[in-house]
């Protein structure tokens, strides 16, 4: 019998972590039906994401994770020392599973087990999920056997063979709610809403932060939140780690408030298998414009407000959402123009206009790429030996 033995490495936040969880399914899928005895391990410090790792048939095993910032910070310090002591720590885990090939994500984290990989002379293969690419995911593709990209435009920042342009894999959680819709798409709405104690017949808007959430769209939510429920019943993702300071300002906020208005907002430090629900009982989405953001959001097709993070890393997140925008999937509106009356006007001309709102579904169900994970896996099962 065959054997393949993998090593996923990435970042600690989900943008990272589910298109490896995704690509980990389609592995396991291919190798039962060839046959071939399959172990794979996440190599990293997405301790927030174990769990998940670990039930998706991925042993986690734990790296010192740093990050270089491209500005002067005490913090490079500190992480640099993290760098050199990852080191002699992935030498040695490494050379004790010793992998067929490697699959990085990029991300903090990722680049010693990139190095690591290449001194024992372990084929790398690399996906980039980004318009505009990571450091790590640069300096990675220079070693790297295959590079695997989500947008074409990525393709400037590696050299010109060995790249392909395949999309960013969808954790399967998702895709297997997805799939179910085309049964009775009303049914499965009216379902999801009631899961979340909201009316079938009124508007809905989910705002999405990404998986750490994000502070300017939570602050937007909440100083416009009693204008915003006038029109929309709204489902929001505030992020684990903003939670309980924007639980507090919440109920603060609407102390005065009755139990009607209270019920047409529905707030949660983070959806996980709860995303697909969400995703399916709303109307129109406003999110950040990370990559795993935005696939998902095409996977259901949802015409979206996308709001990019201003301070992403080389501005990938603008050059994100221009694409997305350019295939007709979404509006853009920056930071500094988050503001009430136009946000409401904004989302109002969309579900006011029916062929748009068609127009703009179809747009984000022809931008998804169903089978980004599959062609990772087909890449990754022809080292098994």
């Amino acid at each position: 019998m065959k054997k393949l033995h993998v090593v996923f490495t990435g970042g600690g936040t989900g943008g990272h972590i589910y298109p490896l969880i995704a690509v980990a399914q389609e592995l396991k899928k291919k190798a039962g039906e060839d046959g071939v005895f399959l172990d794979m391990r996440y190599f990293g410090a997405a301790v927030a994401y174990a769990q998940d790792i670990v039930d998706n048939d991925m042993e986690f095993v734990p790296i010192l994770s740093s990050k270089l910032r491209r500005y002067w910070s005490l913090l490079n310090v500190l992480d640099g020392i993290k760098f050199i002591m990852s080191i002699p720590q992935l030498l040695w885990k490494l050379f004790l599973f010793m992998p067929d090939v490697v699959l990085s994500k990029g991300g903090p984290g990722a680049l010693p087990v990139v190095l690591v990989a290449r001194w024992y002379r372990i084929p790398v293969i690399v996906h980039e999920s980004d318009s505009v690419p990571g450091l790590t995911n640069v300096l990675s593709g220079r070693w790297a056997e295959k590079v695997f990209l989500a947008f074409p435009s990525a393709a400037d920042y590696f050299r010109k063979t060995g790249v392909e342009v395949v999309g960013n894999p969808v954790r399967p959680s998702l895709l297997a709610t997805r799939a179910s819709l085309g049964e009775d798409p009303a049914q499965a709405r009216q379902a999801a809403r009631k899961g979340f104690g909201l009316n079938d017949g009124e508007p809905l808007i989910a705002v999405l932060g990404g998986s750490q959430g994000a502070e300017k769209l939570n602050d937007f939510v909440l100083e416009n939140l009693e204008d915003l429920l006038d029109d929309f019943q709204i489902i929001h993702q505030t992020g684990s780690l903003k939670y309980d300071s924007y639980k507090s300002q919440f109920d603060f906020t609407t102390k005065e408030w009755g139990d009607m208005e209270k019920g047409r907002y529905v707030f949660r430090p983070f959806f996980g298998k709860e995303l697909a629900d969400v995703l399916t009982a709303s109307d129109l989405v406003i999110s950040r414009a990370g990559s795993g953001s935005l696939f998902e959001l095409a996977a259901f097709g949802k015409p979206a407000v996308i709001v990019p993070f201003e301070h992403s890393a080389r501005d990938h997140q603008r050059e994100n959402a221009i694409a997305y925008e350019k295939a007709g999937a979404c509006v853009i509106v920056t930071e500094e123009n988050l503001l009430s009356g136009l946000m409401t006007d904004t989302l109002k001309r969309i579900l006011g206009d029916q062929q748009r709102y068609a127009t703009m579904s179809q747009a984000a169900q022809a931008f998804y790429r169903p089978d980004a994970a599959y062609a990772i896996a087909v890449s990754l099962s022809q080292y098994a030996r």
